[in-house]
């Protein structure tokens, strides 16, 4: 090999005796090798992540065995090469072993062939390692170059380690420092304020491993003079003194008369201190938006206003109180989404269009809101202030979608709020239904059958995303319906008459059927798909199940149901069944939306699941917020006791990404990694 350095080598095998024989037989042909012995195939995952071997060879393994340790090699240590060594082989054997995922398969009594085909594996995947790297250093060169090029008036810096190692002028510039020597050495975190660390902080690793792609970092950034600016950040992998670094960047802002006369025109319909909407055009915007049927999700309005408002105004005076609402609308764009409207309605009151996942998402992003709020010191010149606010929520249903009717109700739940005490959120749905919702679903139920009948229902799929650099193709799939002429219903418009109804078994059996025919055609590495709580309490879906994938030939591994926490802890036994009677067909399970709930990790010693799926609610505000970064901590701390894989549910921000990231999360999915979109076979 022309190569004294020892090469790490697993070896699997039931006893130590062949480990020795093959370090003797290596070293002889003047190889030196590190072997180490793993007796269970269980621990080669681990074995395969904590040692880096070049090569795994195993003993006379059965088809189970070799197969599961392939598996792990593929997903683990992609490129090594697996030999199999036995007492005697035929060609069948081989043919069988390598279709298993082996690169060879050997006879100890033949150590000269041994020899010979661990050298010939080890070169060429040396050889294949070797091409690979300098091609990724090349590009890396490549977009360095690039970068530089196109980025020549960006303010850049170079950070190793967290430490600022080099900046330019317009960094120094942006910052307002005279001198470099001000800034290298320091931290790069103390430049930026508390609720930007720990998106940094997380970006910053990923970068740094090769895990993070061209996303937009909002931050704070913390000028010479104390002051504050916000800014958007580009993080991209670089070199200084031949070490990696991270280059942090803030682009130019570039600007065509296009773009200006746009931003002039908006500038009109703002408010100048705060920079939100002003109330005329704020309701044409709600209204217009309302017109359109959402994208997914829900819509809330919102109604913010400071708790004894005239009290604080008259304690401070008159310009502290415009200087205090400016701020206290500053804190709140601060958190807005990016499709979320917002704006002015009365003297101090903001009123917000939100758009989230479902209900409890814009609740739990108020929430935080109103958290931010109570946290947050307002100083006016001289003066300073601690407030607190309220939220009154109003869902917008397919049944109520009109803005009037939602402020009103907004209002309500605002005025709950100050009735009890303020410093709270409350969500306010219509209540006078009895007989509007009862003609509502006699409608819908007519729409669904016909369409179960029709076959007008079609899947969405949104993939989810590894946080660890895999391409793994996994997906999580949603039913869509169509009416008569073909256009998309959402399932927050006839779900809810289906719940109602008992039409859910067969909306979620035909769902499941045609996930398996995607599965048996496309192949996904695993696919989700949600059952409803009738499916849960359905003892029959197990045995049905089991006929679908013997007709659809579908690999029942690649399968993933769902079920939600509420569903879970509420019908525990069923739940608990279905489990069972799953893992027997080799089906998978997550909990999904969990979480959310008060005895979250208490149902993990109850249901061994293989996935966790994090409710989107803990997403909202996680960045600023240190307590919920704790939740979600122990979260993914509690699943990876049991083995159990975490997905963050409805990542809508690379802020956000880069924290869960920091915080162990293995999976995404959200608007961040993709839209839903139509699964056409």
């Amino acid at each position: 090999m022309g190569d004294t350095t020892a090469v790490p080598v697993l070896v699997q095998s039931v006893s130590r005796d062949p480990v020795e024989t093959l370090n003797s037989l290596l070293r002889n042909s003047g190889l030196a090798a590190h072997c180490t012995w793993i007796p269970d195939v269980q621990d080669v995952p681990d074995a395969l992540e904590q040692l880096n071997p070049e090569l795994v060879v195993v003993f006379a393994p059965n088809a189970e065995q070799l197969a599961a340790i392939a598996t792990a090699r593929d997903q683990v240590a992609p490129g090594v090469p697996l030999i199999v060594i036995r007492e005697q082989i035929d060609g069948g054997a081989t043919g069988e072993d390598m279709a298993r995922g082996a690169r060879d398969t050997v006879s100890i009594a033949n150590p000269t062939h041994v020899q010979a085909v661990i050298h010939r594996e080890l070169r060429a995947f040396r050889m294949e390692r070797t091409l690979t790297n300098t091609l990724r250093t090349a590009q890396d060169y490549r977009r360095q170059l690039e970068t530089v090029l196109h980025r020549s008036n960006d303010a850049i810096a170079q950070v190793q380690e967290g430490i600022v190692v080099q900046v330019n002028g317009s960094w120094l510039e942006l910052f307002g420092y005279a001198d470099a020597s001000a800034l290298v050495g320091q931290p790069v975190m103390d430049l930026f304020d508390g609720e930007t660390q720990a998106p940094l902080k997380g970006a910053l690793a990923a970068c740094a491993q090769g895990r993070w792609s061209d996303h937009l970092l909002k931050a704070g950034a913390v000028l010479a003079d104390g002051s504050g600016v916000a800014l958007e950040l580009v993080l991209a992998g670089g070199e200084f003194d031949g070490e990696p670094c991270v280059q942090v960047i803030v682009p130019a802002t570039k600007r065509d008369e296009r773009a200006l006369a746009t931003e002039l025109a908006d500038a009109v319909l703002r408010d100048p201190a705060s920079g939100l909407w002003l109330r005329q055009h704020l309701l044409r915007l709600c209204t217009e938006r309302l017109a359109k049927p959402p994208s997914g999700g829900v819509r809330c309005l919102a109604l913010l206003r400071p708790d004894k408002f005239m009290e604080v105004a008259k304690q401070i005076g008159v310009s502290a109180t415009e200087e205090l609402i400016a701020q206290f609308a500053a804190q709140v764009r601060a958190m807005l989404g990016p499709n979320d409207i917002a704006g002015h309605f009365g003297a101090a009151g903001l009123l917000l269009l939100l758009e989230r996942g479902n209900t409890r998402d814009a609740e739990a992003w108020s929430e935080s809101l109103v958290e931010r709020i109570a946290k947050h010191n307002f100083s006016m010149g001289e003066q300073s202030a601690q407030i607190t606010c309220s939220a009154g929520l109003a869902a917008l249903t397919s049944a109520d979608l009109g803005l009037d009717d939602g402020v009103a109700v907004a209002q309500a739940a605002l005025q709950k709020c100050a009735d009890r005490g303020g410093n709270q959120v409350i969500v306010n749905e219509r209540v006078d239904q009895d007989t509007r919702v009862l003609a509502y679903d006699q409608v819908w139920v007519k729409h669904i059958k016909a369409a179960l009948a029709e076959n007008r229902f079609h899947l969405v799929q949104q993939p989810i995303a590894s946080l660890s650099g895999s391409q793994q193709k996994i997906f999580d799939v949603a039913v869509r319906m169509l009416d008569t002429q073909a256009r998309e219903v959402l399932p927050s418009e006839f779900l809810p008459a289906a719940e109602r109804n008992d039409l859910m078994r067969n909306i979620d059996r035909w769902v499941l059927r045609a996930a398996l025919e995607v599965i048996a055609k496309r192949k996904p590495d695993q696919m989700f798909v949600r059952l409803s709580r009738d499916s849960v309490l359905d003892a029959t879906l197990a045995d049905w199940l089991g006929g679908e994938l013997k007709s659809t030939g579908a690999d029942p591994q690649r399968l993933c149901v769902q079920v939600t926490e509420a569903v879970a802890e509420r019908h525990l036994p069923q739940t608990q069944a279905l489990l069972a009677a799953l893992r027997k067909r080799q089906i998978k399970m997550a909990l999904e939306h969990f979480g959310a709930g008060r005895n979250s990790h208490e149902l993990l010693n109850a249901l061994a699941v293989d996935f966790l799926k994090i409710d989107g609610s803990l997403m909202q505000g996680l960045t600023a917020n240190l307590d919920l970064q704790e939740r979600v901590r122990a979260i993914v701390e509690s699943a990876g006791k049991r083995s159990i894989q975490t997905v963050a549910e409805r990542i809508e921000d690379a802020n956000t990404m880069a924290v869960v990231w920091q915080l162990g999360v293995q999976y995404i999915q959200g608007y961040l990694v993709h839209a839903p979109e139509e699964v056409v076979l």
